[in-house]
């Protein structure tokens, strides 16, 4: 096999910006065990112009290999807890199904203002919650419901998994532990299924490209990430990342309308 003329074909300057996204993203996503989806969602719609269904695709494409890996670290230090993951995961999957296709059958042009309005929201909930951290504990009720919503969110903004349950069950009062440990575990089904709901609806995109960018980024960050939850403060992580999210959203939610 010749792979001097596999290589060859690939631009490797023209991955370096999907690259960086990925490192970034990794990385806070490594320190704070939520938002690699939602932040290179937004730096590929909102900053790179990407099209909301392509950029899901890829992002989930992506997150098929980093979930997997962080799934199963979790499942092998017993940071699962049976009952709550099977309570998120068959909705979860529904829902994504359902946020893939409403996705890939809209016009690009009329959705992505939308999709950026929803990262936006993403952005300041993580900058309340960072202002507000650590939370009021309560029992946690609503599972079901919030794996489906949270599922549909994900692929239909391509990305918001783990700010969305993973924030909501933990101010309900569920273990932080199991919490992060069964909707990572969780995600990799929806990322696999959310993966193969994008490719029958609009094929297999640029997977030598810009996917293989951000992998590239996220695999390079993945131990800096596992070094910098041990030492960052989650508060003020919290906190600029959403103010990152929200600005970065802003900018191209202005981008798109005016």
């Amino acid at each position: 096999m010749d792979f001097g003329a596999i290589f060859g074909q690939f631009d490797f300057a023209a991955l370096l910006p999907f690259i960086a996204v990925g490192f970034a993203a990794q990385l806070v996503d490594g320190a704070l065990g939520m938002a690699f989806g939602v932040i290179t969602n937004t730096m590929l719609v909102g900053v790179l112009g990407v099209p909301p269904a392509l950029a899901s695709q890829r992002v989930h494409l992506v997150e098929c290999f980093t979930t997997a890996t962080s799934g199963i670290s979790h499942l092998l230090h017993g940071n699962i807890d049976k009952k709550l993951f099977f309570s998120l995961l068959i909705p979860g999957m529904i829902g994504g199904i359902l946020g893939a296709y409403l996705l890939s059958s809209l016009d690009a042009g009329v959705v992505k203002p939308f999709v950026l309005l929803y990262l936006s929201a993403i952005g300041i909930w993580l900058l309340v919650r960072g202002l507000l951290y650590p939370p009021k504990l309560r029992e946690a009720k609503l599972i079901a419901p919030l794996g489906l919503v949270g599922g549909f969110l994900d692929a239909a903004g391509g990305g918001g998994w783990g700010p969305v349950v993973t924030s909501n069950l933990l101010i309900q009062g569920a273990d932080p532990r199991k919490v992060v440990g069964t909707v990572n575990l969780v995600e990799f089904f929806l990322t696999v299924t959310v993966s193969i709901a994008f490719i029958l609806h609009i094929g297999v995109a640029d997977l030598a490209g810009a996917t293989l960018g951000l992998l590239i980024g996220g695999v390079m960050a993945a131990p800096i990430g596992a070094w910098a939850a041990k030492r960052i403060p989650v508060k003020p992580m919290l906190i600029l990342v959403g103010v990152v999210l929200t600005a970065t959203s802003a900018f191209g939610i202005y981008k798109a309308w005016f």
